[in-house]
C-alpha cells in the first residue's frame, strides 16, 4: 500500500510540474497577445463614428428632415463634440500598443533563434525541435500583428482625410503600397501573403480617390469591400461614388448610414447605460454593506457564515490530485493529445464548427474533472453537512444578482488599472475573439452554452463547491476566497486577466460563503459571462 502511495505522489508531481510549465509557457504567451479589451474599443469607436452622422456635422448625410433638439443633445451625450478627434486619438493608441507588441514578439523571435543556434551547435536535438515549435508560434502571432497595424493603418489614413488632413493620410497610405511592403519583405527576407498585397492594395486604391487629381484605380469597389468594414467603409465608398457620379449608389449609402447611425446610438446607449446604471447600483450595495458591517458587526450580511468554515474529511492530497488531474491534466494535456492523434484541428474551421469544436471540448474537459472529483471524495461518503448544496428554495438569487451589481463597479475599477498596467497586452480568452468576429446566430447560441452555462456550472463546482471549502482546512476563509480566486485566474492562462478574473473570483467566493448555497455564484458567474457576452454581440454586429 506504502508502495502504491508513493507511485501516486510520484505521478502526481510529475503532473504538477508539467501542469506549471504548461500554465507558465501559456501565460507567457499570453504576455505579447494584444488584449480583447482593445479591440472592444476600437470596435465602439466605430459605433461611435457611425453615430457621428446624426450631428449634422458630415456632409455626406443630408435629412430631409431635422433633428429634434433633444435627441441631438442626446447624441452629444454620448459621443462628444469632437467625434473624429476622439476616434483618431483611439486608433493612434492601438496603433501604438499594436507597434509595442510587435518589438516585444520580434525580439522574443530573436532570442529564440539565438537559442536555436545555441541548441544546435550542442546537438540538443529535442531542445531544437521545441524551440522551432514556439518559433512557429510566435511567428504566426508577428504576422497577426503585423496585419493588424496595416489595417488601423488604412482607417487612421481616412480619419485623417475625414479632418481635412489629405497629405498626412496619402502619407499613412503609402506605407502600405505595394512598393513599401516589398521593400520590407527584402529588408526582413519575409514572404509577402496574399492579404498584405490585398491591403497594399486597397491602400493605392485610397489614394488615388484622395489624389489631386483623384485616380480610380481597377477593382476599388471591390477592394473596399473587401479590406476596409464599418465607418471607413461607407466613407470611401462615398468618396468613389461621389468621383464616379454614381448619384443611385450614393443616395442609397446615405440611406442605409442613417438607418446604421441611429442603430449606433441605441447600441452606444445599451454598451454604456446598462453597466452604467448597474455599476452605480453595485456602488450603492456595496456602501450599504460596508456601513452595515461597522454598525451591526457580526448581525451584518457580510458576517454572515464569515469565519464558519466547513467539515473537511480529506487532507491536501486529495485537493491537489482533484486540482491536477481534473482540471490541468485532462484540460492541459489529455484533450490536446486525444485531438492531435485524432487529427483534430480547429484553425481552418468555420466559425460554427468552432464554436461546435469549444462546447464539445469543454464538456469532455467538464466530465473528465467531474468524474476525477467523484471518483477522489467517494471514499468519504456519505459528505457533511453543506457539501456542494444546490438548494432551490433559499436566497441565492438575492445572493447571486448582488454579488453581480457590487462585482461590476469593482472589476472595472480594477480593469482600468490593469489597462494601464499591460498597454493593451497580455492575451485574452480565445473565445471572446471568436464571439465578437463570428456573426453566425448558431455560433452564437453555443457560445453561450458555453460561456452562460457550461463554464459556470463546471468552474464553480470546481475552485468554490469543491476547492474554497477544502481550503479552508488549513486557512482562515478569507485567506480560502484569496487562494481559490487566484487559482481561478490564473486557470483562464491570459496574464491581463489575472487581476480582473481574481476580482470577480473574490466576490464569487464571498458570495458562496455567506449564501452556502452553489446557485448563487453560478448565477453570477452567468449573468456576468452573459453581459459580457451581450456586449460582444452589439459591438461585433456594429463592424458592418
Amino acid at each position: 500500500m506504502s508502495n502504491l502511495i508513493t507511485i501516486k505522489r510520484l505521478i502526481l508531481v510529475l503532473l504538477t510540474i508539467f501542469a506549471i510549465a504548461k500554465v507558465s509557457l501559456s501565460l507567457a504567451e499570453s504576455w505579447g497577445q494584444p488584449q480583447i479589451q482593445s479591440r472592444l474599443e476600437l470596435y465602439q469607436t466605430n459605433l461611435l463614428l457611425h453615430a457621428s452622422q446624426l450631428q449634422g456635422n458630415s456632409p455626406e448625410i443630408n435629412t430631409s428632415q431635422p433633428s429634434a433638439p433633444e435627441l441631438n443633445a442626446a447624441v452629444d451625450a454620448l459621443i462628444g463634440t469632437k467625434p473624429f478627434q476622439t476616434a483618431q486619438k483611439q486608433y493612434r493608441q492601438a496603433h501604438q500598443s499594436a507597434q509595442n507588441t510587435h518589438s516585444n514578439i520580434t525580439a522574443r523571435l530573436q532570442e529564440l533563434a539565438s537559442k536555436a543556434e545555441e541548441a544546435q551547435q550542442q546537438g540538443a536535438a529535442i531542445t531544437t525541435s521545441e524551440n522551432n515549435f514556439q518559433q512557429q508560434r510566435w511567428q504566426q502571432s508577428l504576422s497577426h500583428v503585423e496585419q493588424l497595424i496595416n489595417e488601423l493603418d488604412l482607417r487612421l489614413g481616412i480619419l485623417q482625410a475625414q479632418q481635412g488632413e489629405t497629405k498626412a493620410a496619402i502619407k499613412t497610405w503609402s506605407t502600405l503600397t505595394n512598393q513599401s511592403v516589398l521593400e520590407i519583405a527584402d529588408r526582413l527576407s519575409l514572404p509577402i501573403s496574399e492579404t498584405e498585397e490585398s491591403l497594399s492594395q486597397t491602400a493605392e486604391i485610397l489614394i488615388g480617390l484622395w489624389s489631386d487629381p483623384p485616380q480610380i484605380l481597377a477593382d476599388a469597389e471591390i477592394k473596399i469591400k473587401e479590406n476596409l468594414d464599418s465607418w471607413f467603409r461607407y466613407r470611401a465608398l462615398s468618396q468613389l461614388y461621389q468621383l464616379q457620379q454614381r448619384q443611385e449608389q450614393f443616395s442609397a449609402l446615405q440611406t442605409k448610414e442613417l438607418e446604421i447611425a441611429q442603430q449606433a446610438v441605441l447600441k452606444l446607449a445599451l454598451i454604456g447605460g446598462i453597466p452604467g446604471f448597474g455599476g452605480l447600483l453595485g456602488v450603492g450595495i456595496l456602501i450599504f454593506l460596508l456601513a452595515q458591517r461597522l454598525l451591526q458587526g457580526k448581525r451584518s450580511l457580510l458576517a454572515t457564515n464569515a469565519d464558519l468554515t466547513w467539515e473537511t474529511p480529506w487532507n491536501w492530497e486529495i485537493i491537489w490530485q482533484v486540482l491536477i488531474l481534473g482540471f490541468f491534466f485532462i484540460g492541459q494535456l489529455l484533450l490536446p493529445v486525444l485531438f492531435g492523434v485524432l487529427g483534430i484541428n480547429p484553425i481552418n474551421y468555420t466559425v460554427q464548427m468552432k464554436a461546435f469544436y469549444v462546447l464539445f471540448s469543454y464538456i469532455l474537459m467538464a466530465g473528465g474533472g467531474f468524474l476525477v472529483l467523484f471518483l477522489s471524495i467517494r471514499p468519504f461518503f456519505p459528505l457533511p453537512e453543506q457539501w456542494f448544496r444546490l438548494q432551490l428554495k433559499s436566497n441565492w438569487i438575492f445572493w447571486g444578482l448582488g454579488g453581480y451589481f457590487v462585482a461590476l463597479p469593482l472589476v472595472i475599477v480594477v480593469s482600468l488599472i490593469n489597462q494601464q498596467l499591460w498597454q493593451g497586452q497580455g492575451g485574452s480568452n480565445p473565445i471572446l475573439p471568436l464571439a465578437l468576429e463570428g456573426r453566425d446566430n448558431v455560433a452564437l447560441l453555443i457560445f453561450f452554452l458555453t460561456a452562460c452555462a457550461a463554464a459556470p456550472i463546471f468552474e464553480e463546482i470546481i475552485f468554490r463547491g469543491f476547492l474554497l471549502p477544502s481550503l479552508t482546512r488549513y486557512l482562515p476563509v478569507w485567506s480560502s476566497i484569496i487562494a481559490s480566486s487566484l487559482l481561478f485566474a490564473i486557470a483562464h492562462l491570459s496574464l491581463s486577466e489575472v487581476l480582473p478574473l481574481a476580482t470577480l473570483g473574490i466576490v464569487l467566493g464571498v458570495v458562496y460563503t455567506r449564501s452556502r448555497n452553489l446557485l448563487a455564484p453560478m448565477l453570477l458567474h452567468s449573468l456576468w459571462n452573459s453581459g459580457t457576452l451581450l456586449s460582444l454581440f452589439i459591438l461585433g454586429s456594429g463592424s458592418n
